[in-house]
């Protein structure tokens, strides 16, 4: 025993508090890392001496090992905190230089880039303009508070439900007298007793084969009824939705024909269509207007369809068509003609922002039903928007940083990327829970949060630091008695060098 290897032994011990020391000053730390000192025993270098004579000369720190455990992760609703959750490390730039951290605590700087306390720059790959992720290199992230650019709108898609029980968009029918009457008849017109009835829409003629019976012929249909009595004052009735009243006395073949009168449409009159609905479009500027759309029920299953700006006029931009189950057989355009696209009307409204003008947009109602019920929208989406603003972003899991606009719109700001290293322990500690690659930890392995051996990042969160106190505490007494022990061998050298002077 020797005052050499007595101090060998108080100066790992003392290695040994200051590492844990040095744990528990950072239990509160972010992403910071525990250290565990490990220790090798030492032997004088002795030639043609007996292996099993050699006695060790003490002991030395022969290194600090980082624990790279995960730390738990907590979170902060702050936007640009981030945790790892796995392996891999923040890259960051010191001037060019790279550094590498588990801290996940991140700010803007004065010029938008996203950087850590000590002001180096968080890297990861760039986002155009249009959203694109670029993985070819990584560089300085930035937050853009530049507009995001409108998109003009080019189609409205609607999911609407017509009422097949709405009345047709008919007026009082027309009563014309036959060239030939001879007989004493008056009527005072016909009368629409069911509104909604198909047959509203028929031409029809009346004629009186004798001076007391009559017959009714649906010219539409190309059907006639049998001949029945006729009396002065009883209405007779023309399909299933209207009747028309004589009185008088007939002449044989006397005859009157009662056609259907359309309503002309009227924008600014409800009583001219059925349901009306309205969405905004815009235009290449951003540039908002309302569309308003106008559906009239003109037969049994066909709807005129309307289209205009709200400050200007509406026009027939086509006609739907619906079977007896209430599904959209077909539409047609204005001329009569069947839509190029199915279901798609074609129209256009003017604009005079100076975007371009008249700007042409298309309606889409493929998943419009004509059931017996209420009119309404299910579905009313028009593409395009305004311009926008940064409101907000978040990080997702695998590192994206998403913007959120004021129209509703998010884009891709650029995404975060992890190192990985194959010797963690390989790195060098520079401070400020900062790393540096050395030859020992190998080159960084550089690849988006989720992939191959890389973690994934919590957005809003923080990773706390791994150090267990109540280990560390019982650590320290430990590294405590291991330095009074060393101690003690100094003093029984002392007290046996002091028997020898004593001699």
């Amino acid at each position: 025993m020797g005052y050499q290897t007595g101090l060998s032994g108080l100066s790992a011990s003392s290695s040994d508090l200051d590492v844990i020391g040095n744990n528990i000053a950072n239990a509160n730390t972010v992403g910071f890392k525990s250290g565990a000192a490990q220790f090798a025993d030492m032997y004088a270098n002795s030639v043609a001496t007996a292996v099993n004579n050699q006695v060790g000369i003490g002991t030395k720190l022969a290194e600090v090992q980082q624990q790279f455990a995960q730390g738990t992760i907590t979170s902060t609703n702050q936007a640009l905190d981030v945790a790892i959750n796995g392996n891999g490390f923040f890259q960051l730039s010191n001037n060019g230089s790279m550094v590498y951290s588990r801290n996940g605590v991140f700010q803007l700087d004065k010029n938008g880039f996203i950087t850590n306390a000590q002001g180096l720059q968080l890297m990861g790959y760039a986002a155009s303009s249009a959203g694109v992720v670029n993985t070819a290199q990584t560089v300085p992230l930035s937050v853009p508070t530049a507009n995001i650019a409108p998109q003009a709108t080019t189609k409205i898609t609607a999911g609407l439900n017509l009422n097949a029980q709405d009345p047709l968009m008919l007026g009082t029918p027309t009563v014309t007298a036959g060239a030939t009457n001879a007989g004493t008849l008056t009527t005072t017109g016909a009368t629409i007793t069911n509104t909604a009835s198909g047959t509203n829409n028929d031409n029809f003629t009346v004629t009186f084969p004798t001076p007391t019976t009559y017959t009714v012929t649906d010219n539409t249909l190309g059907t006639t009824t049998a001949a029945a009595t006729y009396t002065a004052g009883t209405a007779i009735q023309l399909g299933n939705g209207e009747t028309i009243t004589f009185t008088g006395v007939p002449a044989v073949n006397d005859s009157y024909t009662v056609a259907p009168t359309a309503v002309a449409f009227n924008q600014n009159s409800s009583t001219t269509y059925n349901y009306s609905t309205s969405t905004t479009v815009y235009d290449s500027l951003g540039g908002s207007q309302q569309v308003n759309m106008y559906f009239a029920k003109t037969g049994a299953g066909t709807w005129d369809v309307y289209a205009g700006p709200s400050t200007g006029t509406a026009s027939l931009i086509g006609h739907a068509n619906f079977n007896s189950s209430g599904t959209l057989l077909g539409t047609t355009d204005a001329a009569g003609v069947a839509t190029a696209t199915p279901f798609v009307f074609n129209f256009s409204v003017p604009n005079t922002d100076g975007s371009s003008t008249p700007q042409n947009l298309t309606l889409n109602i493929g998943g419009t039903t004509q059931y017996g019920g209420k009119d309404g929208v299910n579905s009313l989406q028009p593409d395009g928007f305004a311009a926008g603003t940064l409101t907000s972003f978040t990080i997702g899991a695998d590192g994206t940083l998403t913007g959120n606009y004021s129209n509703q719109q998010t884009s891709a700001l650029g995404q975060i990327v992890l190192a990985n290293f194959s010797n963690q322990n390989g790195l060098v500690n520079l401070g400020n829970n900062e790393y540096q690659q050395t030859s020992q930890s190998g080159v960084a392995q550089i690849s988006a949060p989720g992939a191959t051996n890389h973690g994934t990042l919590q957005g809003g969160a923080v990773e706390n630091s791994n150090v267990d106190l109540t280990s560390q505490l019982v650590n320290l007494i430990t590294a405590q008695r291991n330095y009074q022990a060393n101690a003690q061998t100094i003093k029984t050298q002392q007290a046996v060098d002091q028997t020898l002077i004593n001699l």
